[in-house]
């Protein structure tokens, strides 16, 4: 059975699956994913969010090794996405009696993807609305946008946990023990990223509860050190860099340019710069290429130009930056064209389309291949971004 005891009443049915590949079709799963549900058991039963397609048998078994014969009187949707709400149809057949507790939106979507008469049934909560089932209290708070418009998350008064929805998730089972930092900020960067605004709303609010655990949907519960958790989503979600360094995203045809890359990592590392990350955007995964995008307070492009415009990993890098906002940065450019080069024009024009970005110069042309002559600009370059 796939339970942890959080508290003598509260159980977390922990569910992984590692057989998924892509995460939403796009994200490499490198250990997996895990999906969160959890019970409260107290004079009111209440379930909280449901799980995706690929682990309903296991979740189900546990849940009903926790209930027994005892009918939840609540579901409560904390979010509508189907990796958390694929089973809402049929925990609601199966429990006829139990009602669904969410809010204006959540209702508007839910029947989108269900035909569940709901008359009888549903609990529209609002911002800060309280349901009392005997020793705990449950409070909730609207996170729209925190990924999608109906999200919230719910607070548990007594026991003072936070149940985050998908907020303090990350990427990996449950069965596979890492490091919480990378696939916490690739899982970030990637999916809530552009929403950085409502991001700091919900921080906004947290602030004002006394947190002892964070609960999230995906990834482990949060005990201890918990303002090292809020802190990097109070940098992530305000667009400062974590550290000081330079991340190299290169797109290379042949090579030629992917050396210029790394001539330029050597100049900077000789310079005295510490933190130096160079990704071939073809090659390499694209969503740790984002997240590296952000998690460093310089960038370096460098790419080839293709059919008199840019080569499509970079063209495909840079508008995954632009779609989540990306800012604050300071850049350099290497392009590289044979005959007629194209793609530092294009990468400035999107780059330009972003907010507080400080391009730096020298932008550094390459016919084909380094040469010399092309040494003494790199190293100006180098000297600019230190």
């Amino acid at each position: 059975m796939n339970v942890m005891n959080i508290s003598e009443n509260i159980f977390c049915i922990g569910t992984s699956d590692n057989e998924t590949k892509l995460f939403e079709s796009q994200y490499v799963l490198r250990n997996g994913m895990s999906y969160n549900s959890y019970v409260i058991k107290d004079e009111k039963t209440v379930v909280l969010d449901t799980v995706d397609e690929s682990v309903t048998e296991t979740w189900l078994d546990s849940l009903e090794e926790i209930l027994g014969d005892k009918e939840p009187d609540y579901l409560v949707v904390s979010h509508m996405e189907p990796d958390h709400a694929y089973n809402i149809g049929l925990i609601t057949k199966k429990y006829p009696n139990m009602k669904i507790v969410g809010n204006t939106f959540t209702f508007n979507i839910m029947s989108n993807f269900f035909d569940i008469d709901l008359t009888e049934r549903k609990v529209i909560v609002k911002d800060g609305d309280v349901l009392d089932i005997g020793k705990h209290k449950l409070q909730f708070f609207m996170a729209p946008m925190v990924h999608w418009p109906e999200v919230m998350v719910t607070y548990e008064q007594t026991e003072k946990i936070l149940f985050s929805a998908d907020a303090f998730g990350k990427f990996g089972s449950l069965d596979v023990e890492d490091e919480w930092l990378p696939e916490a900020r690739r899982y970030y960067i990637g999916i809530v990223g552009k929403y950085g605004m409502q991001v700091q709303a919900l921080l906004n609010k947290a602030a004002s509860l006394d947190i002892k655990m964070i609960c999230p949907l995906h990834g482990p519960i949060l005990k201890e050190n918990l303002g090292y958790y809020i802190d990097k989503y109070k940098t992530w979600s305000s667009y400062e860099p974590e550290e000081d360094g330079v991340f190299i995203a290169c797109s290379s045809i042949y090579g030629n340019t992917m050396d210029a890359a790394n001539i330029l990592a050597e100049l900077l590392k000789q310079n005295g710069e510490k933190e130096v990350v160079v990704f071939d955007l073809a090659r390499d995964d694209w969503a740790e290429a984002v997240a590296n995008a952000f998690k460093y307070s310089k960038l370096v492009v460098a790419a080839s130009s293709y059919n008199a415009g840019l080569v499509p990993p970079m063209e495909h890098f840079l508008g995954r930056l632009k779609e989540r906002n990306y800012q604050k940065r300071t850049v350099g450019i290497i392009e590289n064209g044979s005959w007629a080069p194209s793609a530092g024009k294009c990468m400035k024009n999107i780059l330009g389309e972003m907010k507080d970005i400080n391009i730096v110069e020298p932008m550094i042309t390459i016919k084909s291949r380094m040469k010399e002559e092309n040494m003494e600009q790199m190293k100006e370059l180098a000297k600019a971004l230190m």
